[in-house]
């Protein structure tokens, strides 16, 4: 049985905002806060790659683990690789990728992908998306939009509106029918994560700034579920959950019906 992990990228040179890691979050760093989500889910270890001492040293000071990384790396991706050997995980292992400034992700997201994880051996990444129902959302090139094939496996993420409603982008109510936000967390085995980070980054990865890109463009598979779905009809209305995703359930439906197999969520 393979063991499974958790690893939060932390890159302290931002461009948008140096120093975010650290970045004040009710009275904790903004890593710290993550690293505490995390902490609450199955896996069986939480590792925080830093690239920064001063990082390190409050990554530790909050009792989390931390280990100090390269700071030449491009991306989040390569310092979780980086983290994987220096960690000697074998390579059915497996690890989820949680972004470092997501310190709100509910921890049912971690272990629904790690459940995923472990139902699906092919080769392959698992991750998250959520119904967009904004307009202004939709068109933020800070929101990562992603579309998908009817078995559930992406087919594009990027900046832009995609899929461009041409006759209905005034109609907010129709949005959440075909609108989904990326959520930034993936799940892979070890084995996975070396053929990710061995490829090199293509076309669409250096214009979109989207590393998932470089994976999809050399053929690989990344399997995207709607969060939350499985853990909530598994569990059925268990009150830690109930909140969560009652709002998401009624908001999400048409999406499961057209998008995701039935198999998965036997709705």
């Amino acid at each position: 049985m393979p063991s499974c992990y958790v690893v939060v990228p932390a890159r302290y040179a931002s461009s948008r905002l140096p120093g975010k890691p650290l970045a004040d979050i009710m009275g904790k760093p903004m890593v710290v806060r993550v690293a505490d989500r995390c902490r609450e889910s199955c896996a069986e270890e939480v590792v925080v790659a830093v690239d920064h001492k001063e990082v390190f040293e409050a990554v530790r000071d909050y009792g989390h683990v931390a280990v100090m990384t390269s700071v030449h790396h491009t991306s989040g991706t390569d310092r979780v690789l980086e983290v994987a050997r220096l960690k000697s995980w074998g390579e059915e292992d497996l690890v989820v990728n949680v972004q470092g400034d997501e310190p709100s992700i509910p921890t049912a997201n971690i272990d629904q992908i790690i459940e995923l994880l472990k139902e699906n051996s092919k080769n392959h990444i698992v991750t998250l998306c959520e119904p967009i129902a904004d307009k202004d959302e939709f068109l933020n090139p800070d929101v990562v939009k992603v579309v998908a094939s009817r078995n559930g496996y992406a087919l594009y993420f990027s900046r832009a509106p995609i899929p461009y409603p041409r006759d209905s982008l005034s109609n907010e109510s129709l949005m959440r029918d075909f609108a989904n936000r990326h959520i930034g967390i993936y799940g892979f085995s070890v084995s996975t994560l070396k053929q990710f980070v061995s490829l090199t980054p293509g076309y669409y990865e250096i214009q979109e700034k989207l590393e998932q890109l470089r994976w999809l463009q050399n053929g690989g598979e990344i399997l995207v579920i709607l969060e939350c779905l499985l853990h909530y009809k598994k569990r059925g209305l268990d009150p830690g959950y109930k909140d969560f995703y009652e709002e998401k359930i009624n908001t999400a439906k048409f999406y499961f019906e057209r998008v995701l197999p039935l198999s998965l969520i036997h709705i």
